[in-house]
């Protein structure tokens, strides 16, 4: 059990008990300060909330009064199922609130059947140690957005209650910046009329803009798509460099995201005719003429082993200080050797 917080509810405050603790604790400095409503009201409901020298309430809505002194003994946070494991990792920042990694293709981020180690989790688990305060009473850090397995880049992760609770309500909010560097079959081009006649498809001054609602594939449940009725989803696209002689037959392109739903670039560049070279569920390879690829450019495009996408930057507000934190991270060595093969062997040799 941790030090019992004593709470003295404030002129002005919610009549209700969950929402008056919570107002009074985050104007406060300390332990409680990072205690969100939601946890708060778990708290109350298992009995760790009473009235000071009086009853224990395990009713949320129980109906308070300012000036009110309340009591909460909150449990030690538990520690976490997933196993720490010491897996190395490409801290681009950490404080005492957050944590931002690099993570590398071909590991999973959070254990799932199948995959139950060797995720970042059991990683972050053993890199933070001590330093993790407990999301929602529990040991671990808190995940509020994913990439795949397959993909490369950057991602942040909440070490405390509060940074968690302020992470997901930017990501709510759309309040974080994201880009993705990819190579994609053909070239996504703002002036294409084909892509132009596509419903959800306009260009937008140096973007392609592709809107489409996203939800699980009608006949395959383990494939995403573009779905009338899903989830709302929108994707932006530009251009930085076309590779082919007579025409561009693969491209590597930057995508920024305004909502971030399960395979949301990877679906909506399948959508318009574009997958993203590698991707073994919604691409394939494509029949490359010799007249615009040499062959080690052909074979470097139809053997990349995975979906060539990279979380590249990365941009928001602190949720606890508030400061503006920007991070990059440079093309992974796989796509980055794809990419300069494609540079030299761009046209067929004389």
């Amino acid at each position: 059990m941790q030090d019992p917080l004593h709470i003295t509810l404030p002129d002005g405050c919610d009549s209700r008990l969950d929402k008056a603790l919570a107002a009074a604790l985050s104007a406060t400095e300390g332990a409680g300060a990072s205690l969100s409503r939601s946890r708060l009201r778990a708290l109350i409901e298992g009995g760790a909330v009473s009235r000071a020298g009086g009853a224990t309430v395990t009713e949320p809505k129980t109906k308070v009064k300012p000036g009110e002194a309340w009591v909460i003994r909150a449990p030690v946070p538990v520690a976490a199922e997933p196993d720490p494991e010491d897996i190395p990792l490409d801290i681009v920042f950490e404080d005492a609130d957050l944590v931002v990694v690099n993570k590398p293709a071909g590991m999973v981020v959070h254990p799932a059947p199948g995959a139950e180690r060797g995720t970042l989790v059991n990683a972050l688990l053993h890199h933070c140690g001590a330093s993790l305060s407990g999301i929602g009473g529990v040991v671990r850090p808190g995940i509020v957005h994913r990439i795949d397995k397959d993909t490369s880049g950057l991602l942040v992760v909440a070490k405390s209650d509060a940074a968690h609770q302020g992470l997901a309500a930017l990501f709510a909010t759309h309040d974080i910046e994201r880009s993705y560097q990819a190579v994609s079959w053909g070239a996504p081009d703002r002036g294409d009329p084909r892509l132009l006649g596509l419903p959800g498809v306009a260009a937008e001054e140096a973007w392609l803009r592709i809107e489409g609602d996203i939800d699980r594939h009608r006949s395959d449940r383990k494939r995403m798509a573009v779905v009338p009725g899903g989830r709302h989803a929108v994707t932006r696209v530009r251009v930085t460099e076309r590779f082919g002689a007579a025409r561009a037959v693969a491209a590597l392109v930057e995508c920024r995201l305004e909502t971030g739903r399960t395979h949301q670039i990877r679906v909506h560049l399948s959508h318009v005719g574009h997958p993203l070279v590698g991707d073994q569920v919604y691409g394939r390879p494509r029949a490359v003429s010799a007249r615009d690829l040499a062959p080690a450019a052909t074979a470097a495009l139809r053997g990349f082993p995975r979906q060539a996408l990279h979380a590249a930057s990365l941009g928001f507000r602190h949720p606890v200080s508030g400061a503006e934190m920007a991070f990059r991270a440079p093309l992974p060595p796989d796509i980055d050797h794809l990419v300069a093969i494609l540079r030299r062997n761009g046209a067929p040799e004389a």
